[in-house]
């Protein structure tokens, strides 16, 4: 039950376990704890600082200081810069998502069959099996109705009103008290996010835990993994600290997230052809909706509604989002008097945002400095749906009385009336139009049969190495059309069982 955070000095930090696993979010935390309730020793390594509920930050500002990797500001590189938003923290970004859980949909496991050649049949069970589990153990719940605040609340009157399919979204929460702080941590505690839950549970069966120790490279000789290796950075200044090697009897599982994982294969010299390749993600849009009567984003769940009526044509996932006030004034177009006339009027304010499943594809290589770099553009069809998504919203609104939409498209007025929805219809395709972000990232160290075409097999097993699997939303070769925490927990935990099955 050891923790080591960030330390100074010339002498080397030096641990043996079974198992290494890099990375504490919904990849590594499901390994990890996995692997710890079979009795095996895990060291997990995790480039972020811990900080308990009680210490998150009250303030954006703060979260993207404290929370976020790079302060948020990593951006793809392409037609448009879309922000690519991710956490540096004990808990990954489990700490500052929703917690929203969706199952994995049954077509993905035959879209995976026709197009990375998926050859066990008993994936989909043994998929459901786990989530099943973890629905149990982090206590998925819907939103309960005292929590849900007025957003979300409008939403699914919309939908209804229009005869779209809308829910209540599950979470991992217990209690929601509804105070619209997912984004920057729930200092409430009800939030199941795995420092939390699981990370905590690894140290109780005797595991170890580095924080504040991003990984640089991996340890191997001769075509075997055997640890890895960094060094202690301070989690404000950055100061390099103490250098740590960690080694790894049986194998070590990179669970580094999309854009860190393929980094450190690629700092460790391991470049398969397909590193890299098959970036994919949920780009977003949101529209503002303005109403006569107070909305109130401070007050509910952060996301309450969803639908996923759209997913399969033309390809969208509609959902509510309460963001805090300093967020939605960079939504607001303009300066001085005419922005804080706006600004005013942020209790009227809704948002509810379209995400796209996107084809389009990108890949992620070394950048300045090496961090990692993302290059990605959205093709016509993805934009085409984005449109589509955008408008979609825009009727959702309406049909609750909204007075004015602001869709945050450049080349339409700043707000937009029921009547001048087809100006939205005709909006421009240009990615560098829209307000767009990032979300849901899939690949860069994909699954699949054809070690030229992929980074690892079904199990997470790194082509070609012994001892290496990764066991993170790297692996999975395609978009969802749904939130895809679900789906890496359960993937994680199928390589970790996997592992101890066969005493590796």
């Amino acid at each position: 039950m050891t923790h080591y955070a960030y330390q100074t000095g010339r002498e080397t930090l030096e641990l043996e376990v079974d198992y290494v696993v890099v990375g504490s979010g919904a990849g590594g935390g499901s390994a990890a704890v996995t692997l710890a309730r079979g009795g095996a020793s895990v060291a997990v390594v995790e480039a972020g600082a811990w900080r308990d509920p009680e210490d998150y930050p009250y303030t954006l500002y703060g979260a993207f200081r404290d929370l976020f990797d790079e302060w948020g500001s990593s951006v793809t590189m392409g037609r448009a810069l879309s922000p690519v938003l991710q956490a540096r923290t004990m808990g990954g970004t489990t700490v500052i998502n929703s917690a929203i859980v969706v199952r994995t949909p049954g077509d993905i496991f035959q879209l995976w069959k026709d197009q990375v050649g998926l050859d066990d049949p008993d994936m989909p069970e043994t998929i459901w099996t786990y989530q099943d589990q973890i629905e149990r153990e982090l206590s998925v719940c819907p939103v309960p109705t005292e929590s849900m605040g007025r957003s979300n609340v409008l939403a699914l009157q919309a939908a209804e009103n229009l005869g779209i399919e809308g829910h209540v979204i599950e979470r991992s929460v217990k209690g929601c008290l509804g105070q619209a702080q997912c984004l920057q941590g729930c200092r409430a505690g009800r939030k199941q996010s795995t420092n939390v839950t699981w990370i905590p549970e690894v140290r109780r069966r005797g595991g170890t835990v580095l924080s504040c120790a991003p990984v640089r490279r991996l340890m191997h000789t001769q075509g075997r993994v055997q640890g890895v290796e960094g060094h202690f950075v301070h989690p404000q200044t950055r100061k390099k600290g103490s250098r740590f090697q960690v080694r790894a009897r049986r194998a070590v599982i990179v669970a580094a997230s999309v854009t860190h994982s393929p980094m450190i294969l690629w700092r460790s010299g391991l470049k398969t052809p397909a590193l890299g390749k098959g970036f994919r993600a949920h780009p977003g849009t949101a529209t503002l909706g303005s109403f006569d009567d107070p909305v109130d984003m401070t007050v509910g769940a952060t996301q309450g509604m969803a639908s996923t009526h759209f997913r399969n044509d033309p390809g969208l996932k509609l959902e509510t989002l309460n963001m805090p006030l300093e967020l939605i004034a960079g939504r607001l177009a303009g300066a001085g008097k005419t922005l804080m006339d706006r600004v005013q009027n942020y209790r009227n304010l809704a948002l509810w945002v379209a995400a796209v499943r996107a084809q389009s594809v990108g890949t992620i290589r070394p950048g300045i400095g090496g961090k990692p770099q993302v290059f990605y553009t959205m093709n016509k069809a993805d934009m085409l749906r984005l449109r589509q998504g955008s408008i979609q919203l825009a009727h959702l609104f309406f049909a609750v009385g909204a007075k004015a939409i602001m869709p945050g498209v450049h080349g339409l007025p700043y707000a937009l009336g029921p009547d001048q929805i087809h100006l939205l219809e005709n909006a421009s395709l240009d990615p560098r139009a829209w307000t767009s972000i990032l979300t849901h990232l899939f690949g860069g160290c994909t699954m699949g049969a054809e070690a030229g075409k992929s980074v690892c097999d079904f199990d997470g097993k790194v082509h070609g190495t012994e001892g290496l699997y990764v066991a993170d939303a790297s692996i999975i070769p395609s978009v969802l059309g749904v939130n895809p925490q679900h789906t890496i927990m359960a993937l994680s935990r199928r390589i970790a069982t996997r592992l101890m099955e066969r005493n590796l």
